[in-house]
């Protein structure tokens, strides 16, 4: 019995002395385990975030496809003469995501820290002179270049409703020819596109315009000139000589838009932009925007003539997708919903179109748009030089 107790004591002794030679949990151990937890919550809440956001772009890329496999059996359908009905038409909205915020930290995909650079007016213009040796004769004042786009665009066939409103709709009732979007308001904000001028014509548009329509433009300036004397003339036959050379550059690529937009996005490209800003050429371009698109029109059937906000449908989503939608019957327009007719990134960038998601709704806030910007100055001013 004593042996057992004397076992018992040793063991207790022994216990106690290791006990005393272990680390007691200091502060850096008592900091741990916090840190520990942080970790494994941000660990779940970054799972939780990615698989939401997973099961999301599946649903929305399977959206999109839909989008455009049913935009080309339209296009097929047209061409072989047939109706085009309600169910081809993607009748849902586009999915949007719901599930749980992108937690912070390093560990979550960043945000892009940068976008690609957008040239502004000053690069179109220091483009122009680098590459052209060409500088845009300007204006000498608003109401010159609206008198000079009235008289083009009258000659062109296009009313003075339909110019006025899209230029109410594209750069608002006090829009000057030089605007660019995202600077409507404040020269000190943040270009959001290339769009310029009155009917806000990308880079895009404008390389495909000197491309499908150059010879008609030499031939305008070159009628002009005819009628100038001494230094004037001149002028206008180097400037038909510059426009000659960007036509020429225009063409060195085929007629597809794919094609063009990587043209108007190099330096000579911008160059090509700047013509715009030029009295004489700005108004050729910013109006045959409009008649190539009642041109596309009338060549696919259309009769009739386009309602202002029809021909900014035209000029906002792109001729093919513009006339998918003034083709469309009235009943199908409040059932058809507006991202038929937007890529996917389009589509994200353009609030009117995802909030009024309706065709019939996107047309009638067209419509309230170019209502209200029809009664400031500007809108005024262009009214008055037709």
């Amino acid at each position: 019995m004593r042996r057992d107790v004397t076992c018992g004591r040793l063991a207790g002794m022994i216990a106690a002395l290791v006990l005393a030679q272990a680390p007691a949990a200091g502060p850096a151990a008592a900091q741990a385990a916090p840190v520990q937890a942080a970790k494994s919550d941000q660990q779940r809440k970054l799972e939780a975030y990615q698989a939401a956001r997973q099961k999301f772009e599946e649903e929305a890329s399977a959206y999109w496809t839909a989008i455009a496999d049913k935009r080309r059996a339209r296009n097929a359908k047209r061409r072989n003469n047939e109706e085009i009905v309600l169910e081809d038409y993607v009748l849902t909205q586009p999915p949007v995501y719901t599930g749980p915020p992108r937690p912070p930290g390093p560990s979550a995909e960043p945000e892009p820290s940068r976008r690609d650079y957008i040239p502004v007016v000053a690069d179109f213009l220091q483009a122009a002179k680098e590459h052209f040796g060409f500088v845009p004769q300007r204006p000498r004042s608003e109401i010159e270049f609206k008198r000079a786009y009235a008289k083009v665009a009258v000659g062109a066939g296009i009313s003075r409703d339909q110019a006025v409103r899209i230029y109410g709709f594209e750069v608002g009732g006090n829009g000057v020819y030089d605007t660019q979007a995202g600077l409507e308001y404040s020269r000190e904000a943040r270009a959001i596109s290339t769009a310029l001028g009155y009917n806000q014509l990308l880079t895009t548009n404008s390389v495909n315009l000197l491309s499908e329509q150059g010879d008609l433009f030499i031939k305008a300036l070159k009628a002009k000139s005819v009628e100038l004397n001494g230094a004037a003339r001149d002028a206008m036959e180097k400037k038909v000589g510059v426009l000659t050379r960007m036509v020429a550059f225009c063409r060195t690529v085929p007629n597809r838009w794919s094609e063009l937009e990587k043209l108007g996005n190099t330096p000579q490209g911008w160059g090509v932009h700047a013509l715009n800003l030029d009295i004489d050429v700005g108004p050729l371009l910013q109006t045959h925007k409009l008649l190539t698109s009642i041109v596309f029109a009338r060549q696919k059937g259309f009769k009739g003539a386009l309602s202002a906000a029809e021909l900014e449908m035209m000029n906002l989503t792109g001729d093919g997708n513009g006339f998918d939608i003034v083709s469309m019957p009235a009943a199908l327009r409040e059932q058809v919903p507006t991202s038929n007719f937007f890529q996917r990134a389009g589509y994200g960038r353009n609030p009117v179109a995802s909030r009024n998601n309706t065709v019939a709704k996107l047309l009638a806030v067209t419509d309230q748009r170019m209502d209200r910007a029809a009664t400031l100055q500007g809108a005024k001013d262009l009214a008055a030089a037709f």
